[in-house]
């Protein structure tokens, strides 16, 4: 009995300590608003430009944690630069989350390791630490994707309205670079955010064509695409920009056009898939809320779990499969 309390009293100590840590890491995190080196150096650019413009400063106070915070995370993405991952940098970039790669993994690990101590001495079962741990475990990245979907398609919504911007700017005698500087100022975010960091990037040596490439690279638009491509030829060839950009409007508006009618030609079939896919869980809770002992079997006869397990397999090919017939590309 001594041994077991004393158990649970070193697990609740690690499990508090992992939290006070997180939080002061979260804490760190939220203050910081760069994702990388190369943005980092962006930011001290910006903030140099600043201070010139305006004659202003931060608090001492809130200056010196400021530092503080940049020192710490320079320690930790150069003490964990093995684990560096360039997909997992172009995911956090194109989320805008404010992690590198090496903190979002080191984030991830930490939250998988309380979640697993905790769940150890809540259920007092190694399983259920294992469970839970698993769980916290393919949290981040479901998440990171959903945040990354969110903001690419807002992206979208707003690219017809900042082209159109743009395309006005150019015809009233602004350059390209001060057109989208124009378009930073007036739509807001994401659009505003993500045609910043192309004149941020340029303004630190980066040629147009990679800045727009990696916003192109970001978004994974295809709209994007033909007006970045137009844009690049564009500036490698000579031309009226005008007219090129009026003519990818011009894409961009018919292929919206096609997309939508293709959404409203499948949209029954779509609904007849989710219907079909909901319907033996439907089914199966109706029946179960009306006679709970016609699934008793279902704990004892290993045929009976096997069937279910089949017909459940069945069920989430089925719904893949009319969903690839139902994706039709633009």
């Amino acid at each position: 009995s001594l041994n077991i309390d004393y158990t649970a009293i070193i697990l609740l100590t690690i499990a508090w300590s992992s939290i006070i840590g997180l939080i002061l890491i979260g804490r760190w995190f939220s203050t910081a608003r760069t994702t990388s080196r190369q943005e980092r150096r962006v930011a001290r650019f910006l903030r140099t430009q600043e201070a010139e413009n305006q004659g202003t400063q931060q608090p001492s106070s809130r200056q010196a944690l400021t530092q503080d915070v940049g020192k710490f995370r320079d320690w930790l993405n150069n003490s964990l630069v093995r684990l560096s991952s360039e997909k997992l940098q172009l995911k956090l970039s194109s989320a805008y989350w404010a992690v590198t790669d090496k903190e979002f993994i080191l984030i991830r690990a930490s939250a998988t390791i309380l979640s697993f101590l905790a769940g150890w001495f809540i259920f007092d079962n190694i399983l259920g630490g294992i469970f839970l741990g698993v769980i916290v475990y393919l949290v981040p990245p479901i998440l990171l994707d959903r945040a990354i979907a969110k903001r690419q398609k807002d992206f979208q919504n707003q690219l017809m309205d900042v082209l159109v911007l743009i395309n006005g700017a150019v015809q009233a005698g602004y350059g390209l670079s001060q057109a989208l500087s124009l378009a930073v100022d007036e739509v807001p975010a994401p659009a505003s955010e993500e045609f910043g960091r192309v004149l941020h990037e340029v303004r630190l040596g980066f040629t147009l064509e990679d800045a727009l490439n990696n916003l192109s690279a970001r978004m994974e638009n295809d709209d994007l695409q033909i007006v970045v491509t137009a844009i690049i030829i564009n500036t490698q060839v000579g031309g009226n920009l005008s007219t090129i950009l009026d003519v990818a409007i011009s894409t961009i508006r018919d292929r919206q056009q096609l997309f939508s009618e293709i959404q409203a030609l499948t949209s029954y079939a779509r609904y007849v898939g989710n219907f079909l896919t909901l319907m033996p869980f439907a089914s199966g809770l109706i029946i179960f809320i009306i006679n709970p002992q016609y699934f008793d079997t279902v704990k004892t006869s290993l045929l009976t779990q096997i069937v279910f397990a089949m017909a459940a397999v069945s069920v989430f090919i089925g719904n893949i499969w009319l969903r690839r017939i139902m994706k039709i590309k633009v």
